[in-house]
């Protein structure tokens, strides 16, 4: 191929980029839900007619994205191409077959030019509710824990399926956000699609198997160069988590060969009889995603990359199957990377990050009148974020969400969406690991109901009896706590009350530390002091 054709080649490719980013703000911008339009609890992308992702947009987090990375393929093997028409769109939340809970829904829509397949967009987001016991961990099977959607058209020939739009108004608490999701859901699909089509025909392009060619090509000797520079052998490592009544053991076996990198789940402990389980599905997501930052960060996430990568359990709690409950399988998903991390710091010593809060302190509230008196409900959805570990050379930040990415929600997003009131919100003194880089700060989250109600919370925290550790001497971050303000301790997991008149206190895991404390440099320390970031023991 020549130069000039080379040039053209990456330049479309760069318009295909944009063209999936152009999808996922769209739905950012139409979104109902306060995780989806504030948090960015989405993903999209675009992928050719054999199912194999082409692109996906910057905007999103990685358990959606790589989860849909598999997920199109389901739609193709539900969905014959002889049904497949102009103005379709695609739906389900089936955990096994989308992101692994059925919070999330995914919609896939073929894009025509000419009458021709050309591509598939598809997109994810996470919806405020979807019935059964809410958002939480107490469902004993997936039956309990909402609607479930098999593989089926949200709209034909761009008629939509009012049947379905009608069984969701009755299974949900909050119809008009849940609905007003799957339009949007459908609406970035078809901006995506607009966008393609534009973009073909400005290009005079009929088909996307060319630039798929050079995307894919370009792709996999990429990372042929880069897994040639990986030392080669096998790493194990084990991560001990809260779990619901009982402490569960993660364990992961990372191995290196020419142009492949497989991870092992064996030995991590089996389902759970409760809602904390995770499938395959969403597993595979975070631990690809692991071993892209640690050894092809820059290079584009596409079905090229991800075919390297191979993820490999037997039936455990990573490995969850139907019918386990999977509402809160986002908890050890997001321990994952700290996990396969944990065994690549072994083959990559001195340049991984050290342990850090992993799974989002997420609280689903259900706000109601106090004592059957008049007053407002809501459903009400946080994500919050403790500290991240120290890297290598550089302190951890405080209050991110690592693996996941998204964002917090604004307070007062929060608060306008029902009867509750933030009082506190606040990097968490002294709770960052030491070390020659110091780990990133948790927070602390004070909630209380408005006068005269209460509300129910459904508590998804993890890392509270067990902290998070730091790698090369670093010191381990603080452990969580949850609490309310007269001193009583909360459970990790499940739903629990807050009585009108009292307030519910989060204070949410430090990431840990990098290197030995005694190498930290003294303008560094004299720093965390100026800001407050230590505690008064630290001082």
């Amino acid at each position: 191929m020549s130069d000039i054709a080379d040039i053209r080649m990456q330049v479309m490719w760069n318009r295909l980029i944009s063209v999936v980013e152009e999808q996922a703000l769209t739905l950012l911008r139409t979104a109902f839900s306060t995780s989806v339009r504030e948090s960015g609890d989405l993903s999209a992308g675009v992928f050719d007619p054999r199912g194999r992702m082409l692109a996906q947009a910057v905007t999103g987090t990685p358990g959606h994205v790589n989860t849909m990375a598999e997920a199109v393929a389901h739609f193709m093997d539900a969905i014959p191409r002889e049904e497949m028409f102009e103005g379709d769109t695609y739906v389900t939340n089936d955990p096994w077959l989308g992101t692994g809970h059925l919070h999330d829904i995914t919609m896939v829509s073929p894009s025509f030019l000419n009458g021709e397949l050309v591509a598939f967009f598809a997109c994810t987001a996470h919806v405020v509710d979807v019935g059964g016991r809410g958002f939480g961990a107490d469902a004993k099977s997936v039956y309990e824990e909402g609607i479930q959607i098999p593989i089926m058209k949200f709209a034909e020939r761009g008629k939509v399926n009012l049947d379905l739009v009608r069984i969701l108004r009755a299974n949900v608490r909050e119809p008009n956000q849940v609905v007003g999701d799957f339009y949007s859901l459908a609406a970035c699909n078809d901006v995506g699609h607009r966008r393609l089509v534009e973009m073909m025909r400005e290009t005079e392009l009929d088909t996307l198997e060319g630039l798929g060619q050079f995307i894919f090509s370009r792709t996999h000797d990429a990372m042929v160069e880069r897994l040639a520079g990986l030392p080669k052998g096998s790493w194990s490592n084990e991560l001990v988590t809260d779990g619901y009544d009982a402490p569960i053991k993660l364990a992961a076996k990372v191995t290196v060969r020419e142009n492949e990198v497989e991870v092992d789940f064996t030995g991590t402990d089996p389902m759970s009889r409760y809602g904390i389980n995770t499938p395959i599905i969403y597993t595979k997501a975070y631990a690809c995603y692991a071993l892209k930052c640690a050894t092809a960060p820059d290079i584009p996430n596409n079905a090229a990359s991800l075919a390297f990568y191979t993820v490999t359990s037997p039936v455990n709690i990573l490995n969850a199957v139907r019918p386990a409950p999977v509402a809160l399988r986002h908890i050890f998903g997001h321990m994952v990377p700290d996990l396969v991390l944990g065994a690549l710091a072994q083959a990559m010593p001195g340049k991984i990050l050290s342990e850090g809060a992993g799974a989002l302190w997420n609280i689903h509230i259900s706000a109601r009148p106090a004592n059957g008196g008049e007053g407002r409900r809501a459903e009400v959805l946080m994500f919050n974020s403790g500290g991240m570990g120290a890297r290598p050379g550089i302190d951890g930040p405080s209050a991110t969400a690592f693996p996941s990415g998204v964002h917090t929600m604004p307070v007062e997003a929060t608060e306008h969406t029902g009867p509750i009131v933030v009082w506190r919100k606040e990097l968490r003194p002294g709770s960052g690991g030491d070390g020659e880089f110091r780990g990133g700060l948790g927070q602390i989250i004070e909630i209380a109901p408005m006068e005269g109600h209460e509300f129910d919370f459904s508590a998804m925290f993890d890392r509270i009896h067990h902290a998070p550790r730091g790698r090369d001497g670093g010191g381990n971050g603080a452990a969580g706590i949850v609490r309310l303000d007269d001193g009583t301790l909360m459970r990790p997991k499940g739903w629990q009350h807050v009585p009108a008149g009292r307030r519910l206190i989060m204070e949410l895991p430090g990431g840990g530390g990098f290197g030995d404390p005694a190498k930290r440099a003294p303008e560094a320390r004299a720093a965390d002091r100026s800001k407050g970031y230590l505690s008064e023991n630290d001082k």
